[in-house]
């Protein structure tokens, strides 16, 4: 069975907060980020989750713009990604399901963990956009599935491929479950 997060939607018509992972009964408020100035040589086009606001010259005659930035990673959803982790001994952050693995990297670490009759929890990052940038965030790992065992981030793919063929896996899950 797999983990679900709800996802509450900013409730702005212009949508300018980041939605939010909550658990179930605990909703949280959504708070954009402060604004910045930074400089600029075009105010055309900004990255994903920024947002220009206006243009004008500073005090050295540079161009700047006022930029919103939004984190991913709110400080709501750190929150809920703080007990996701810490309640379950061993979490994996998959595209798709532990049943229905939708890339071929995720597969490999569910295939893996059966393999090793260790009981885990998968959440299907593929359901939110915020979720998963945010994931990349908190863990400070840019690529899924990402591996947590007893509240702490292990790795990646290619990481739990190495350690299952060194025995490291084996080693930290079986001390995670004993634990």
């Amino acid at each position: 069975m797999a983990l679900r997060l709800q996802i509450v939607a900013c409730p702005s018509p212009l949508n300018k907060c980041s939605p939010v992972a909550t658990p179930i009964l605990a909703p949280f408020s959504l708070r954009p980020h402060q604004n910045h100035r930074l400089p600029t040589t075009t105010t055309s086009t900004t990255g994903i989750g920024m947002k220009a606001n206006s243009s004008r010259l500073d005090s050295t005659g540079r161009k700047t713009s006022s930029i919103r930035c939004y984190s991913a990673l709110t400080p709501e959803l750190k929150t809920t990604l703080d007990k996701v982790v810490s309640s379950h001994k061993v979490v994996v952050f998959i595209k798709g399901t532990k049943e229905f693995p939708q890339c071929g990297f995720s597969n490999t670490v569910v295939q893996i963990l059966k393999s090793l009759n260790v009981p885990f929890e998968t959440i299907n990052i593929l359901e939110n956009e915020m979720l998963r940038q945010g994931l990349k965030e908190y863990s400070s790992w840019p690529t899924f599935p990402q591996l947590y065992i007893d509240g702490d981030f292990f790795g990646g793919c290619d990481i739990a491929v190495e350690a299952y063929k060194s025995g490291e896996l084996q080693e930290v899950l079986e001390k995670a479950i004993c634990s």
